[in-house]
């Protein structure tokens, strides 16, 4: 007796588990202060590339397949021809269209987890980095242009806000990166700190990993420093929501520090009050 596979879309993330995550992200994309509006249009987006980004790392079966799927489904709305049938992209395609955002920086976030399936480790920074013009740089780009902000000059300065994001998170990651057979501390770098696969399996990070890390940390605020002057180029709406991402990266490298260096033993996480800190410290350099 033969089975036959299941149909690549009905393999997708579950959509309330897709948004039940949204709580749990270092970087907020639905400040109430933005209104419900833009709150919504924010969601939308945040659920498109979770949605890609746990097909590329949980879903069962062939993911490749799936993700091409998902990007069939996603062109649905740029044809116009009928509907997503993915309700997470039902629920993308208003936004799409009443604000006719680019198809490019979706379907670079498609290729990003499609590169997941085919690379599990990065010789250099510089190819980190290029990693994350698929991965996060699009995220960036996106909601300048919710805000109607998206000029060349702004998705620049959000490109290295997005890089440092990305790379703060793969700092936070060690341990679960490491157990899905992926390393994005560059090969480069760990051979610099003489850092082993057994460092990076120890139960509590060596000496030559904590150095590894507080350098990686530095590189994180650096890209974050360098992008945050976007703030001060955006109408107020957008700023706020900048600072929010902004603010969540550099409360994230402060947890960082404060459990020192140690992201092997549990996930380094800042607290509500910590980010509230670092929002308000960083909302107030726009002025």
């Amino acid at each position: 007796m033969t089975t036959t596979a299941a149909p690549p879309l009905s393999r997708a993330p579950a959509p309330d588990a897709v948004m039940a995550q949204a709580g749990e992200e270092n970087f907020p994309v639905a400040l109430w202060i933005l209104g419900a509006t833009k709150r919504a249009q924010l969601l939308s987006l945040y659920g498109f590339a979770r949605l890609v980004d746990d097909a590329g790392d949980e879903a069962d079966g062939d993911r490749m397949s799936l993700l091409d799927a998902i990007e069939a489904d996603l062109n649905r709305i740029f044809e116009g021809e009928r509907e997503p049938e993915l309700a997470l992209l039902r629920t993308l395609a208003p936004t799409v269209r009443e604000l006719r955002l680019p198809a490019d920086p979706f379907r670079r976030l498609i290729e990003a987890g499609r590169r997941d399936q085919l690379i599990d480790s990065y010789p250099t920074f510089d190819s980190l980095l290029d990693y994350c013009r698929l991965s996060a740089a699009p995220i960036g780009e996106l909601v300048l242009h919710v805000f109607g902000s998206g000029t060349e000059d702004r998705v620049l300065l959000s490109d290295s806000i997005c890089a440092g994001l990305q790379v703060t998170e793969h700092i936070q990651d060690v341990a679960e990166d490491r157990e899905k057979g992926r390393v994005y501390l560059p090969a480069e770098d760990l051979e610099r700190f003489g850092c082993t696969e057994d460092d990076l399996r120890a139960a509590a990070p060596t000496p030559r990993l904590t150095q590894l890390i507080e350098f990686e940390v530095a590189r994180a605020r650096s890209l974050l420093d360098a992008g945050a002057p976007l703030i001060g180029r955006l109408p107020a709406r957008a700023a706020i929501a900048v600072s929010g991402f902004v603010a969540g990266g550099r409360a994230a490298l402060g947890a960082i520090e404060r459990a020192g260096y140690d992201v092997l033993s549990a996930r380094p996480r800042p607290t509500r009050g910590a980010f509230a800190r670092a929002f308000v410290s960083t909302a107030a350099r726009r002025r």
